[in-house]
Formats: C-alpha cells, structure tokens, sequence
C-alpha cells in the first residue's frame, strides 16, 4: 500500500525514506530533492508528515532537525491582484 504524504507533489513515504537514504538527511536539502513542499500547499499539509519521518530516520528530533524556510508569498495571492486588474 503506498502511503501518499506530499499530495501537491505526489510522493509518497517510500520516496521520502529512499532520498534520506541517498544522503539529504536535513529539510532543505530534502526539499530540493524531492521538491516537497513546494506544490500550492507549501507544506502546510505535509511538512510534519516529512519531519516525523526524518526524525524517525536520521534519530533527531524535531526540534533539532528545525522547519524549513517559508519564501514570499507565504500565502496564496489572486492573480488578479499580481495582474492589476480590479475586480
């Protein structure tokens, strides 16, 4: 049974283990692996899925493994606005 924890990027518990067993064992650098995280949640639906696991995998903690760089816009602007469109 796959086990889906990115749904904006469509990966799953296996791709996450297979990354950190390939060496990106902190969340910046999974993150541009994987790109989790990146889809339109901006992990607010995945983010403490992945963590878990690469607490469980690398046997830090949360605390220690940190959350990982929000970038602008942290939330989702209408095109409308970015267009100068009035609506």
């Amino acid at each position: 049974m796959r086990k889906v924890v990115c749904r904006c990027e469509d990966l799953s518990e296996e791709d996450i283990i297979h990354a950190i067993e390939l060496g990106f064992k902190d969340i910046e650098s999974l993150k541009r692996f994987t790109g989790a995280m990146t889809g339109p949640c901006q992990g607010k639906g995945c983010m403490m899925h992945i963590l878990r696991i690469l607490s469980q995998k690398t046997g830090k903690s949360v605390e220690e493994i940190g959350v990982t760089t929000q970038r602008q816009p942290v939330n989702p602007v209408p095109l409308y606005i970015l267009s100068g469109d009035e609506k």
